[in-house]
């Protein structure tokens, strides 16, 4: 199952998105930046119920940058300027946990063919995010109950969280992109 390889419909969709004009695609990541900005603020501007809905700022990204590297990755740092206006306290979650998964599972669909691999990538740049905030910046980004001194213990759960986070993303990136590339693709 993980090493199964995955559909040419990615790398299809990616050649046939390159063939449009430069303006729709500027266009269409600017709008999916404006989708993550709002979805990540949302733990912010509703307390309770957005931080629900705050994690699905991943797909935006993940959904641009597996159209084009290039429009993901303009994405992700519209985001965070968007971020930086709108809802700052914000700005440091995205950078380093969302976003940063997003664009690694993205960019990994057009450099990996392999399920593993691409789960793999955005498994260990979520835990590379979180690892850094927690224990180089000493962000408490996991609250109160893990400590922001070194422990093999909580390094071992945010691994195995990432991981196991990042290949529901694989799975559900795969799902919406079979449903949306239609609408991007002629």
């Amino acid at each position: 199952m993980f090493f199964k390889l995955i559909a040419d419909e990615v790398r299809f969709a990616q050649l046939e998105f390159r063939k449009h004009r430069k303006t729709k695609r500027i266009v269409l990541g600017s709008l999916l930046a404006c989708m993550a900005a709002v979805l990540q603020a949302a733990g912010g501007f509703l307390p309770g119920v957005g931080y629900m809905i705050s994690p699905f700022a991943t797909l935006p990204i993940l959904i641009g940058a597996m159209f084009s590297l290039q429009m993901g990755v303009m994405a992700y740092f519209l985001t965070i300027l968007l971020l930086f206006i709108l809802f700052p306290s914000e700005l440091v979650i995205f950078p380093f946990t969302t976003g940063l998964m997003g664009i690694g599972i993205g960019a990994a669909f057009s450099f990996f063919s392999k399920r593993i691999s691409i789960i793999l990538i955005g498994g260990f740049l979520l835990s590379l995010g979180i690892l850094c905030l927690l224990y180089v910046f000493r962000f408490p980004v996991l609250g109160p109950t893990v400590s922001n001194s070194f422990s093999f213990l909580a390094t071992g759960g945010i691994l195995i969280f990432s991981f196991l986070y990042s290949w529901l993303w694989f799975e559900f990136a795969l799902f919406f992109f079979k449903k949306i590339k239609d609408i991007f693709t002629p």
